[in-house]
């Protein structure tokens, strides 16, 4: 999804510069410079759009990680048991 929102950004941008909205970039450097300007751009719009899709995969992942930190612990108090 955040490839989609980058190449959205990409090809919006791309389109302003072939119309004249934006200014091209020096010589061969338009391309660059219209990647950069995605990059930036399509980073704040996916951590405000793909928030639903974040916290429904954080509610997946926190169980997960509980019964591993538990598992864990369990194993670090029977080796200090075993140790004293």
């Amino acid at each position: 999804m955040r490839f989609g929102i980058f190449a959205g950004c990409f090809l919006a941008l791309w389109g302003a510069v072939y119309v004249g909205v934006l200014p091209r970039g020096l010589g061969d450097s338009n391309l660059l410079w219209v990647l950069l300007l995605s990059i930036v751009m399509s980073g704040p719009l996916s951590f405000v759009l793909l928030r639903k899709q974040r916290d429904a995969m954080s509610a997946q992942i926190a169980p997960k990680v509980d019964t591993v930190k538990a598992r864990l612990e369990a194993n670090r108090s029977q080796e200090d048991a075993t140790a004293q």
